[in-house]
């Protein structure tokens, strides 16, 4: 998968822009408010998945613009594609000319993983942050997937609300097993889906921070269900059932509660170093590190299952790394398509292949190219 040019029309602080990367590294440097991190959003929008700042669609609509507009040339699947999205005037997706009916059918189509400052509450924040990486790059590999969890957030919402409503109205107690069973069909798939996709994940992510950390630390990743403490010896009909018993045994706690408290909503990740829990024990640069070590590895598992190396995006990754794990993001990443934003030119002045862009008020000011011969580059808008 490798971007060969972005153009951006009216989107956040960026009034015009169009970007050619090269293949390798790209840098993306300036000053704070300067467009670098809209930029990257800009890109990750194409994967189908929802803005990873939580940002709504009109949120990203330039002040005062009229029309926001999103256009990629990529390739991928062995040949050169158009993706189009716009914003403003209204909402309309394109994937080769051809119009979508939703951006998630861009799903599995353009792939890219990103880490940015917020990913952080994957080690900081409680457990939905860390099922909700599970989730986004599984939709990204499955996306009959995304319906799965529309489902179960639909039934847990049905059942939590009949959970409340049985205080008042006793009699709706007896419908209370038809929801039991759709919420344990699905918390089942759920669950397996994510477990067999850590199972491979972790290995992954294993060797990726061996090399960031210079084999000094050693990584670890456990998933952990409420309902099936040991997944490993269960098959998927035997962890359907167990859910199902641990539902049945939660139902009094549930009607106290007014809440569903077993199921796949409540499933934690739980992530170590040297054997300790890097939530607790992890320095920030440890915590840095093993976010990192997660979100590359998606980059595997996507070349794994999809033949297609992603594109990755690392949003503000630099300042809390040593110069020693700068240099291994800079240059020893392998053979894939990498954006990375910071405010210190220094921070990739080991850069030993790749291209820079210095962003000044929404727009590119400066290019320079690196292991490769120079080229001259005025001031300008757009590349």
């Amino acid at each position: 998968m490798r971007i060969d040019r972005l153009t951006l029309t009216g989107f956040r602080n960026i009034g015009e822009m169009e970007l050619s990367p090269c293949p390798g590294v790209n840098v993306i440097y300036g000053d704070n408010a300067q467009g670098k991190t809209n930029l990257m959003e800009a890109i990750y929008l194409f994967t189908g998945a929802k803005s990873f700042r939580g940002a709504k669609d009109r949120e990203m609509v330039g002040l005062g613009e009229v029309k926001t507009l999103l256009q990629l040339e990529f390739f991928g699947e062995g040949r050169t594609q158009t993706a189009q999205i716009s914003l403003a005037p209204k909402k309309a997706v394109h994937l080769n000319e051809i119009l979508l009916d939703s951006s998630t059918k861009l799903a599995g189509q353009f792939t890219a993983v990103v880490f940015s400052p917020s990913h952080l509450s994957l080690i900081q924040d409680g457990p939905q942050e860390r099922r909700r990486f599970l989730d986004t790059t599984i939709c990204q590999l499955k996306p009959k997937y995304i319906r799965v969890l529309n489902d179960y957030s639909r039934v847990l919402a049905q059942r939590n609300s009949l959970l409340k409503d049985v205080a008042f109205s006793s009699y709706l107690l007896d419908t209370l097993d038809i929801w039991d069973q759709h919420l344990v069909r699905l918390s089942a798939t759920i669950t397996r889906t994510r477990y067999t996709y850590l199972e491979k994940l972790k290995q992954l992510a294993g060797e990726v921070y061996k090399g960031i950390s210079r084999e000094k630390e050693e990584f670890s990743l456990r998933y952990l269900s409420k309902a099936c403490p040991d997944l490993a010896d269960l098959s998927a009909p035997g962890l359907e059932e167990a859910i199902a018993e641990a539902v049945r045994k939660a139902r009094r706690e549930d009607l106290k509660a007014g809440s569903t408290t077993v199921g796949a909503h409540r499933d934690d990740l739980e992530i170590s170093i040297n054997g300790m829990n890097v939530r607790t024990y992890g320095s920030q640069g440890q915590q840095r590190s093993a976010v990192l070590a997660l979100k590359l590895s998606e980059c595997g598992m996507i070349r794994q299952l999809t033949g297609e190396e992603p594109v990755v995006l690392l949003d503000d990754v630099m300042s809390e790394l040593d110069e020693s794990r700068r240099e291994y993001l800079l240059n020893h990443m392998g053979d894939r398509q990498i954006f990375i934003t910071c405010c210190d030119p220094n921070y990739f002045r080991h850069l030993e292949d790749g291209k820079s862009f210095h962003i000044q008020g929404g727009a590119i000011y400066k290019v320079e190219e690196y292991g490769r011969p120079q080229k001259e580059e005025n001031p300008c808008i757009s590349i």
